[in-house]
């Protein structure tokens, strides 16, 4: 926890109770149906907690809000995000059975009457309109999200960022960029990871936003 209290230091006790607790639920749980690899299992708070919470330095989503986390494995970025962000709506989305049941099991666990998990691929998906963002983190190219991403969003919009796609990248992110469709390319920014978290497993990673 020594990260998340080192990076948001006015989390409510409640916040940092529950962040507590996803160490040894992730745990529990992997030994059961295996959704972390065991070297980030042992780096958890780093590598998928803090590192789902850097889009949060992005952009605050706002109250009332709702958000769609497409191929959220075993629920990242959207845990973390739906604990620092208790009145916004996530919905959480897998194709994978074994992985949304954890999510399902994880949310349960901590209470998390924000968190609707679902067994479904993006295609399948029947919620058009209903989104201000889609998080994703390492789903697939950017051209790709974009396609599968662009009929969930919601025309109107109540934050500073228009509505659209928020997605943890590494690798070759500009050559994705430059392979996005039509305008997209121009619509998009990087956020470089490394400018909000110092831990050298951020130094390559980003968080990029599409304007949907």
């Amino acid at each position: 926890m020594n990260l998340i209290k080192k990076y948001f230091p006015d989390l409510t006790e409640q916040q940092l109770l529950l962040f507590e607790q996803l160490s040894p639920l992730y745990r529990e749980w992997n030994d059961k149906i295996n959704v972390v690899s065991r070297q980030d299992i042992e780096n958890l708070e780093e590598r998928h907690v803090l590192h789902s919470l850097a889009i949060a330095r992005v952009i605050s989503f706002q109250p009332g809000s709702k958000i769609l986390d497409l191929g959220t494995g075993g629920g990242f970025p959207g845990i973390p995000l739906a604990i620092l962000f208790p009145e916004t709506e996530f919905v959480l989305v897998d194709g994978t059975g074994k992985k949304i049941r954890v999510v399902q099991e994880v949310a349960t666990a901590l209470g998390l009457t924000n968190v609707t998990a679902l067994h479904a691929r993006a295609e399948e998906l029947k919620m058009n309109g209903q989104f201000d963002f889609v998080i994703t983190r390492g789903v697939t190219t950017l051209d790709k999200l974009l396609v599968w991403t662009q009929k969930f969003l919601k025309k109107k919009h109540i934050h500073v960022l228009p509505n659209g796609l928020l997605a943890l990248k590494g690798g070759d992110i500009h050559r994705e960029i430059l392979e996005l469709p039509g305008k997209g390319k121009d619509y998009t920014e990087v956020f470089p990871i490394r400018n909000y978290f110092r831990e050298a497993f951020f130094d390559e990673k980003a968080v990029v936003y599409v304007q949907g």
